[in-house]
């Protein structure tokens, strides 16, 4: 009930500002110097409309997460409703076998969004694009459970990956994955890479003022994930007395919820975020979007920190070593989730404001 008022609160405080933003600079037969002043006093965001649709930096990277994180959200919605439906928690790894199949065959969505938002922004590397984001995330897990498997094997644990297994995963990347990544990078581009930004991009970048400190892009993107970190919080405790005190996990009901509540809350922190940021006239509010909504996953893994000394009682170098790493795959993939939704839904609300404005 507190995420529903949250959430409703912040799109009417939202909602009334923007209205009176649109009535101010409505006001076309006005006194041009008392509406500059207006402007410049209360709201920036109109200034930067000729520079707001400028392609982010590091563009490649961009894309490649933001296609990745849109898979991770259906991966997790998919798997979730596998779980309540079919009751996975009842066979043993049944869960990591059902995320890493869903996995492959939904990555023709990372290639899809990854490659219409590289081609709207007007890139011109593709290979690279669609290499990277097939193999960003899945490298990323692979490195880290390497390292961990060595370990494993040095230590004579049974906790070490099978050879065969792994190499039943590559084939399965290989084969499954890679293609379909690559097939939905050229369908992304093909249907869904015409620009159409309402406002088109001046020749010469505007200079970015100097602000308060609290509304710098570091700031804001600190900021933008304790909502969030807030949201799951209780639900992080389950999760992860379910999987380090092995202890059977079956809510996965209430987990759907969260995830829901999760996606609303990240979107609409993310929002404000972005509007704070254009109204300081930063129009530097791609990465900014994305990493006030990924900084989430910075507040789960300092509270995996506290988990890991109040909670539970492991020691020595083996255990602590599973315990982060495992956790650091954990709050990689939630990171770029959130941060994939964060930028999804500051995208659509940027267009949304600047298509109701007259942009010279």
């Amino acid at each position: 009930m507190m995420v529903i008022f949250l959430t409703g609160l912040v799109s009417m405080i939202l909602m009334r500002t923007l209205r009176n933003d649109y009535a101010k600079y409505a006001r076309e037969d006005d006194d041009l110097e008392t509406l500059e002043r207006d402007v410049s006093e209360e709201s920036g965001w109109k200034l930067v409309h000729g520079d707001v649709f400028r392609p982010p930096r590091n563009l490649v990277l961009l894309s490649t997460v933001v296609g990745t994180g849109a898979q991770l959200a259906l991966l997790v919605l998919l798997v979730i409703l596998f779980a309540i439906v079919g009751m996975l928690y009842i066979g043993r790894g049944a869960i990591v076998t059902t995320f890493i199949v869903c996995y492959a065959f939904t990555s023709f969505i990372s290639g899809y969004v990854s490659g219409g938002m590289y081609s709207r922004n007007g890139g011109k590397n593709w290979i690279k694009s669609m290499i990277l984001t097939a193999s960003l995330f899945p490298f990323l897990c692979f490195g880290i459970g390497f390292v961990l498997n060595t370990i494993a094997i040095f230590y004579g644990s049974l906790a070490a990956i099978p050879f065969g297994t792994m190499v039943v995963v590559f084939v399965i990347w290989a084969f499954i994955s890679f293609p379909l990544a690559l097939l939905g990078t050229v369908v992304g581009r093909n249907w869904s890479g015409a620009p159409n930004n309402p406002c088109r991009v001046k020749t010469i970048p505007r200079p970015i003022p100097e602000k308060k400190w609290y509304l710098t892009p570091s700031v804001v993107s600190m900021m933008g994930g304790l909502l969030p970190f807030g949201s799951i919080f209780i639900e992080m405790y389950f999760v992860f007395t379910s999987f380090w005190n092995y202890k059977v996990y079956y809510v996965y009901g209430f987990m759907l919820l969260v995830f829901l509540i999760l996606t609303i809350v990240t979107v609409c922190v993310t929002i404000v975020g972005t509007y704070f940021l254009l109204n300081a006239e930063n129009y530097h509010w791609q990465w900014t979007s994305f990493f006030s909504a990924a900084s989430t996953a910075i507040y789960v893994y300092l509270y995996s920190i506290y988990y890991y000394y109040v909670k539970t009682k492991m020691s020595g170098f083996f255990q602590t070593s599973f315990y982060f790493g495992y956790t650091l795959m954990f709050c990689l993939g939630l990171g770029i989730l959130c941060g994939a939704v964060g930028y999804l839904g500051s995208n659509l609300f940027v267009r949304r404001i600047y298509r109701n404005i007259k942009c010279d």
